[in-house]
């Protein structure tokens, strides 16, 4: 964006300052910031494309150490943005920190779907290609994704499950296009800077993870249909009951702390010995010995009951591992056995 006459942050007028250096003298100064602060400044120089000289002026006019005469107008941008952490962190790190700049500003051109129901958004996009919807979810959160593709027909889904998985970059002038045309079915006003919408495998397996059980067996075998490959791919980044057994015991111990006894016992039933000598081991004795009457008290139980109560667990995993409790290997798993 270009700046005008306006109220500028303080990490704003950091960004300008630094735009008015060259790519050394402002990777010194870039040092000196923790990394946190140096993302939020990399941030406000991919926004701040062109800072007008009279506005660049009076924010140097604040920095007595800085003369102002002669100062070209700013120029700023993703390019400046990366060369400059990378001047100052190394390649390594500095594109670690443009990976979680690009992930904090995706999705802002829908932010005004986030609170929307998902009713609501399913009406907005009736009648779209499955490529601008699979756009859309993309840059939602995989919650609310989820709950909009779970609303979907069988044949949209896997539509649109295939258009994530293999959509690669989109341009911010598509972004652009398909989120004002829904900001006008919407009755949303006003217009937010545009980056770049990435889909992808890892996009559809955070919508898919956080489907229902229906929905999730109805996506998978959709694609397995269409493109055995990539199902498989998808199903070998998705986590499943069966990842306990990847664990670490004490990641297992934490995890069933938090399960009630009576769904751990309909989720065990007919699971992989793996997976059932891992639950015995890392549950203490007095719970073991309820479990296992919970477990014989159980009987013949549907198919559906289980899967809803593995469905269940795994939400839980899913869940610690998010908040960077509990790590989880990915890989080949065991097969489940009803």
């Amino acid at each position: 964006m270009t700046v005008v006459e306006r109220h500028l942050t303080g990490i704003q007028k950091a960004a300008i300052v630094l735009m008015q250096m060259n790519q050394a003298q402002a990777a010194n100064v870039l040092k000196h910031f923790s990394e946190t602060e140096a993302q939020e400044i990399a941030s406000e120089i991919v926004k701040l494309r062109r800072v007008d000289a009279t506005i660049a002026e009076s924010v140097l006019n604040e920095f007595h150490d800085l003369t102002v005469s002669g100062r070209r107008q700013a120029v700023g941008g993703t390019g400046f943005a990366a060369g400059l952490l990378e001047a100052s962190f190394g390649a390594e790190r500095a594109a670690g920190v443009m990976d979680r700049l690009a992930s904090n500003m995706a999705g802002k051109s829908f932010e005004f779907l986030q609170d929307v129901d998902a009713g609501q958004i399913i009406a907005m996009v009736d009648g779209e290609l499955p490529q601008t919807i699979a756009l859309v979810l993309a840059h939602l959160k995989p919650a609310v994704a989820s709950a909009v593709i779970s609303g979907m027909g069988e044949q949209t889904r896997t539509d649109i499950a295939q258009c994530i998985a293999t959509m690669g970059t989109a341009t911010p002038e598509a972004v652009a296009a398909v989120a004002e045309t829904l900001k006008v079915r919407a009755g949303a006003v006003g217009q937010r800077d545009h980056v770049d919408a990435v889909g992808g495998i890892q996009p559809l397996v955070e919508i898919i993870n956080r489907s229902d059980v229906s929905t999730e067996k109805s996506v998978l075998e959709g694609l397995e249909a269409r493109d055995p490959e990539l199902a498989e791919e998808v199903r070998s980044r998705m986590l499943t009951f069966a990842d306990l057994v990847k664990l670490e015991r004490r990641d297992v111990q934490q995890i069933l702390r938090g399960i009630n006894i009576s769904v751990l016992a309909l989720a065990m039933k007919g699971a992989s010995v793996p997976v059932l000598e891992m639950i015995h081991e890392n549950v203490s004795e007095r719970n073991l010995e309820i479990l296992e009457s919970e477990i014989n008290a159980l009987g013949p139980v549907r198919a559906s009951q289980v899967e809803e109560a593995r469905a269940e667990i795994v939400r839980s995993i899913r869940e610690l591992e998010a908040e960077g409790t509990i790590t989880v290997r990915r890989g080949d798993e065991d097969a489940i056995v009803y």
